[in-house]
């Protein structure tokens, strides 16, 4: 065996796991995934910072946004997080009727929260915040919406898990498959705690 060979034999595992990081390659390409997002929202969060308090008409933050229904909104997709944990608990423990119970409540709560934000959406359009009419309107869809899509993802995602689990029964064998696309969920909800304070909370301090 060659040097080059037995290197390349050295980095990388067999089963799909790297060495260097003893991470199956379906959770490390899910980790690289969530790091270029990290910079996809941040320059996003960072482009409405930079225009925040800078339109010329209304309405404004202060005209529309509703903290106590955003607040609830933002519980349900929290408590869709704690839902996670114990769907991927339950996987572990091969207690297929509660991960197939979790995955899916995971998945409701979450079509709950899109059901609050389509809801707000249609609202701040009855007030006249439109995309183009003002800059507030312009980043605040953007950014809200691309997590929004965010969320539609995860919701087809975890659908999708629940439904071939009764195609193709699972154990805790295939704990990674639900485990990376619990690294997308929790990795969403943090995006919204933080656009849930720069956005809403911080307008009302």
């Amino acid at each position: 065996m060659s040097a080059h060979t037995a290197a390349s034999v050295d980095h990388t595992a067999s089963h799909g796991t790297y060495k260097s990081t003893n991470l199956p390659d379906i959770k490390l390409m899910m980790w690289v995934f969530l790091a270029s997002d990290i910079m996809f929202f941040g320059t996003l969060l960072g482009t409405y910072l930079v225009y925040r308090n800078r339109s010329l008409t209304g309405p404004f933050p202060t005209d529309v946004l509703d903290i106590p229904l955003t607040t609830g909104s933002t519980f349900v997709l929290l408590m869709s997080s704690f839902l996670m944990v114990l769907a991927l608990h339950s996987l572990r423990q091969d207690d297929i009727f509660k991960f197939r119970l979790w995955t899916f409540g995971v998945a409701f709560f979450g079509a709950i929260f899109l059901g609050f934000q389509i809801y707000e959406f249609i609202h701040f359009v009855d007030l006249g915040l439109t995309l183009q009419g003002n800059l507030f309107g312009t980043t605040f869809y953007v950014l809200t919406g691309t997590h929004g899509v965010h969320v539609a993802i995860g919701i087809l995602w975890l659908l999708s898990i629940f439904v071939h689990s009764f195609v193709k029964p699972w154990t805790s064998k295939d704990e990674v498959y639900l485990e990376v696309a619990g690294l997308y969920w929790h990795f969403v909800d943090l995006v919204w705690i933080v656009i849930f304070t720069v956005v809403y909370l911080v307008e009302f301090i």
